[in-house]
């Protein structure tokens, strides 16, 4: 059973980051579009989707994986693990700030640039990079 859910919590993490990834992206390109316009309200929907079948669900069973397979293994006495979770909270804080910039597409007051989305686009790499070399390294 572990190394099923093993496999379902990689899965998991898969969409959930290339949810991440992509939303920002589709940001950029929606600051582009006029509000009102076909274009903007395709956005709209494309964004909401998203987060709706894929990357809020993917966050929660990435988490609820993730929480049992740590508790199966032992790992919340472990350094590495400490901080694993700590990066895995800010990811989480990133997904919140992102549903945060959907609404306000959706509502027609975004009041941030195509830049603003760009540097935010590259934080969830930054996190999945430092969680994937706690994972495997285990520095302490």
């Amino acid at each position: 059973m572990y190394e099923w859910l093993k496999v379902l919590h990689v899965l998991a993490i898969i969409s959930w980051m290339a949810a991440m990834l992509y939303l920002p992206r589709l940001f950029v390109y929606h600051v582009e579009a006029p509000k009102g316009s076909a274009q903007s309200e395709t956005f709209k929907v494309m964004e909401r989707r998203l987060a709706k079948a894929i990357m809020t669900p993917a966050m929660i069973v990435a988490w609820a994986t993730g929480l049992w397979l740590a508790w199966q293994a032992g790992f919340f006495r472990s350094g590495w693990f400490h901080g694993k979770l700590l990066l895995v909270v800010a990811l989480s804080g990133v997904h919140g700030m992102l549903v945060a910039r959907l609404r306000a597409f959706a509502e027609d007051r975004n009041d941030k640039s195509g830049v603003w989305y760009r540097v935010l686009n590259e934080v969830p790499t930054l996190l999945m990079i430092g969680i994937v070399i706690l994972v495997i390294v285990k520095p302490f």
